[in-house]
């Protein structure tokens, strides 16, 4: 199953600042807590899971690589950083909540200070759904990083009403129901005694205002179908598969929401000539028996360019050499990788009676004949060659 969306487990959004995330988990790890939810796994699922999301978001160096590659860049394919909610134990989150709380963990008499399951929170904001986009990249655009200007039709924000669905951008009154406050508060009395809880207001939907006149553009809902030009930048060493976040691009949120993200996922176009493996290239380069034998120069092509590379007389077929940081950068920053050529021999299909004179001479040449010795290699030892 896909993760979510560590802001949607939270509720915020990508601006939230550190004290809004802080104070996002805490409500969430107060409504999930095992001491308030025992033996409910779904509960202790989403305590899990919001601890998750809180340790990537509060943390700025993993919050922006999140918000740059996604899942992928605090964990697994796009580096370091985050960790599995299947991995973690009680004790693991707990420890966090020295932070969260001021010092005061939930153990013994802490969580129930607390008091209570309120849900509490304000009015409803709506987020815009993201949009997901495939871009081709060349070996050239991966090797360098490259601007790309996508044209994607959207939801956007309805100009007429500036967003807000009303006629007029302000035909608004406050919802009798919740007073504007987006919620209500119901008590049950129960064994235990008195519990209050608190639910999205069913009136307004959470919104604590209800529209008089709906706006004629967007009929009441904020946005509008339309085309949008975004300019991306992709940064160099992206692999096939990698998702790029870009926040804010996808569709809007209904009457004056937050905007959803654009993600952008990467797809490679093959090269006529290179292989790719991670950050490094492979070129498969082709010798007949008279450059073995003789040595030769050869051009191999970079994603740049060419490079002529000598050929030593007597290299053997198999072979394999190193171009040292010809492959493609790392997308973390670590330099880059190598170019490695394969040499293989070849041989022609069809030859000239005089030709096959020529090779039949040299077959019976003692230097040509093969003796099995010290000089041949099995193919563990001629993978070596790959790390001389």
């Amino acid at each position: 199953m896909a993760k979510r969306d560590f802001y949607e487990i939270l509720e915020v959004s990508k601006s939230a600042s550190p004290e809004e995330i802080k104070k996002a988990y805490r409500k969430k790890a107060i409504q999930y807590h095992p001491d308030k939810n025992p033996d409910n796994k779904e509960a202790e699922d989403k305590f899990k899971e919001a601890a998750e999301a809180y340790e990537v978001l509060s943390n700025p160096q993993k919050k922006q690589r999140y918000d740059q590659y996604g899942h992928a860049g605090v964990g697994g394919a796009g580096g370091g950083g985050g960790f599995s909610q299947h991995d973690m134990s009680m004790d693991d989150i707990f420890s966090m909540f020295g932070d969260v709380f001021g010092g005061h963990g939930f153990g013994g008499g802490g969580f129930s200070g607390f008091g209570g399951s309120s849900r509490g929170g304000g009015r409803r904001v709506h987020r815009g759904s993201d949009l997901r986009v495939k871009v081709t990249l060349s070996l050239k655009d991966i090797a360098n990083g490259v601007e790309k200007k996508l044209k994607l039709k959207k939801y956007k924000s309805c100009d007429t009403c500036s967003g807000t669905g009303a006629q007029g951008g302000n035909d608004y009154t406050t919802c009798s129901t919740c007073r504007g406050s987006g919620h209500v508060t119901r008590v049950t009395n129960t064994l235990l005694g008195q519990m209050q809880t608190t639910a999205t207001c069913p009136s307004c939907n959470g919104e604590g205002q209800m529209i008089k006149n709906k706006c004629t553009s967007c009929n009441g809902e904020g946005v509008v179908r339309d085309e949008e030009v975004v300019n991306i930048k992709i940064p160099a060493g992206v692999a096939e598969g990698m998702q790029l976040n870009v926040s804010g691009k996808g569709n809007a949120g209904r009457r004056g929401g937050v905007n959803g993200d654009l993600l952008v996922i990467i797809t490679e176009e093959n090269h006529p000539d290179l292989i790719r493996d991670g950050n490094n290239l492979i070129y498969n380069l082709f010798l007949s028996l008279p450059d073995f034998a003789l040595g030769t120069t050869s051009e191999i092509p970079t994603v740049e360019s060419k490079v002529k590379v000598k050929i030593d007389a007597g290299t053997q077929p198999e072979k394999i050499l190193r171009l040292r940081g010809k492959g493609l950068p790392d997308v973390n920053g670590y330099g880059k990788g190598d170019l490695l050529v394969r040499i293989h021999a070849w041989a022609p299909k069809k030859i000239s009676p005089e030709e096959r004179k020529m090779l039949e001479k040299l077959q019976e040449s003692e230097n040509f004949q093969h003796t099995p010795g010290a000089g041949d290699k099995n193919f563990f030892e001629k993978m070596k060659n790959i790390f001389e």
